[in-house]
């Protein structure tokens, strides 16, 4: 599936293929450090494929628990975060991050990663209050 998507402030675009059964949440703490929130919804794409249509990427190297490095890729203007990677040479998968794809209502997760440290109020909002808009 060809998407595209960019930042919140518009500085950054971008196109590329996407497999859309490949749609993920992460739970682990890093990612919800990173984004802010409880998980991250993720997907993964070939660098390949990847094509930055405007703008100029910045980039933040985390360490994660087991050790790795990863590129965490993002806009140097807004702070949006647009993909992470792996490091070295090669062919590299990025891992977008679903909210910055503008067909993002059409990408549904097909599992979830580190579970073990999933918030445990996530899998019970049914009955949180909803607002149409705040």
């Amino acid at each position: 599936m060809k998407v595209d998507g960019g930042c919140h402030c518009g500085y950054i675009s971008y196109e590329t293929e996407i497999d859309p059964d490949s749609v993920f949440l992460c739970h682990c703490t890093d990612c919800q450090t990173l984004s802010g929130t409880a998980f991250r919804t993720v997907v993964p794409c070939p660098e390949n494929s990847f094509e930055l249509l405007a703008g100029q990427l910045k980039t933040y190297i985390k360490t994660g628990e087991s050790g790795a490095e990863r590129p965490q890729v993002f806009c140097p203007e807004c702070g949006t975060q647009i993909y992470s990677t792996s490091v070295g040479q090669g062919p590299r998968q990025f891992n977008l991050r679903v909210g910055t794809i503008r067909q993002r209502a059409e990408l549904k997760p097909g599992a979830q990663y580190w579970f073990r440290s999933a918030q445990k109020w996530v899998m019970d909002l049914a009955g949180v209050r909803q607002i149409a808009k705040g």
